[in-house]
């Protein structure tokens, strides 16, 4: 039977109870510790981490699961160089309720349209001309010279600047859309309602009905820009 206010199964010695032990107790050494075999337990953990580390070593057919994997998730990523290589950055605007699309290595600045002047006796696609930091620039409306259906200019406020080692020129704009890239795959490479010389500066039309200009062509012909110097 239990001593009585100690649950059962609670019983320990007055040892254990924390009653201090004789100087007898100590002599003798009864309470001397068992010395570590540092060695024994050193075996057992170098025992465990070999375990451990078998239990995740694959095995050959795992292995090969594992690479076959690794290939098929390698051929799934898409190569950067080549999409690259495959599209063209562009700078999309809006003219006219219509968009249009040029390519962004040939785009100098976005500038706000200020101060058009028109200009006598200069093809109907030649708008004017503004100064832009005292640097004299025409500016065409890629719709007339295009050839392309006349639906108004509801709000006209931005010029496109382009630039090429020996020409510059800006082209109307009512807003721009953003940059973004397109794939050359994507570009048809003409329009059906074009003809003649203007559908060579047409690099094509998207399946959203973008008109993507060719700058470098556009920028390679005298014959569309005003050239005037600004007086002193």
């Amino acid at each position: 039977m239990s001593p009585p206010g100690r649950p059962k199964g609670e019983y320990r010695s007055a040892r254990h109870e924390g009653t201090p032990m004789s100087a007898s107790q100590h002599a003798s050494g009864k309470t001397k510790l068992a010395a570590i075999d540092w060695a024994e337990v050193r075996a057992r953990l170098d025992a465990a981490q070999a375990a451990g580390e078998q239990a995740w070593t694959p095995g050959a057919d795992e292995a090969r699961r594992i690479l076959r994997e690794r290939a098929l998730a390698l051929a799934a990523e898409p190569d950067t160089t080549q999409t690259l290589a495959q599209s063209i950055e562009v700078v999309e605007f809006l003219l006219a309720h219509e968009r249009y699309a040029v390519e962004s290595s040939s785009v100098r600045e976005v500038y706000p349209l200020e101060n058009l002047t028109p200009l006598p006796c200069t093809p109907a696609f030649v708008l004017g001309i503004v100064n832009l930091r005292g640097e004299i620039i025409s500016v065409i409306d890629v719709r007339k010279f295009f050839d392309l259906a006349q639906t108004g200019l509801p709000d006209l406020n931005k010029v496109i600047v382009l630039e090429s080692a020996d020409m510059v020129f800006g082209i109307l704009a009512d807003a721009i859309i953003g940059v973004r890239r397109i794939a050359l795959a994507d570009i048809q490479p003409s329009l059906p309602t074009l003809t003649g010389i203007r559908e060579k500066y047409l690099k094509g039309i998207t399946p959203e009905r973008t008109v993507v200009l060719d700058a470098g062509k556009l920028l390679a012909d005298e014959d569309i820009v005003v050239q005037e110097q600004m007086g002193a």
